[in-house]
């Protein structure tokens, strides 16, 4: 059962629901080459518009239609109803404090739980396959299935990067946040 959880591709600066860069979109498409010669038959996606369009770029590879799903959604997203800074505070609270459930979005466990759900019932039916998801909840779920001394401390600060792949046997972390394929 594998199971390959993708970091959306660059998105651009801005807050609410933004799509991604033309650089986001050319990483897109390696991603999709690398998909066709994984023999990826179904793509998942966050709802959010970068998730969604990194997916289509990517589904269009494989020749299948991308489908959203609300459990693949970053743990918060800022739309920039309250300042930036306040945003960052409440985010990196939830990385210290797993438990702690922001004002806008959801605790680290919580988005764990609702991310490996999907894993475990896509990894049942359709592996292998892709989740196109967010940084935030992709580490969240590491932090579930792996201790947070394995972790890279990059992932925990600076986050997952555009298009990185991280691949799932079951629950098993066969590789964290790769991006060889952007580079081959």
């Amino acid at each position: 059962m594998y199971v390959y959880l993708i970091q959306h591709a660059e998105k651009l600066r801005e807050p609410g629901d933004p799509g991604i860069t033309e650089l986001g979109r050319a990483h897109a498409t390696l991603t999709g080459a690398w998909a066709q010669r994984t023999g990826i038959r179904r793509v998942y996606c966050s709802p959010l518009r970068r998730s969604w369009q990194t997916a289509q770029v990517i589904a269009d590879a494989v020749d299948v239609q991308p489908v959203q799903d609300g459990r693949a959604t970053e743990r918060m997203n800022w739309d920039g109803t309250v300042p930036f800074a306040h945003f960052s505070a409440e985010w990196a609270r939830t990385v210290e404090d797993r438990a702690y459930t922001p004002s806008n979005g959801d605790s680290s466990h919580a988005a764990a739980s609702r991310l490996l759900a999907l894993v475990r019932e896509v990894g049942m039916t359709d592996s292998p396959a892709a989740i196109v998801t967010h940084g935030g909840v992709t580490v969240d779920l590491l932090r579930t299935l792996l201790e947070d001394t394995v972790i890279a401390d990059s992932l925990l600060t600076t986050g997952v990067p555009s298009c990185a792949i991280t691949t799932l046997n079951r629950t098993t972390a066969a590789s964290v946040a790769s991006v060889e394929h952007l580079t081959a």
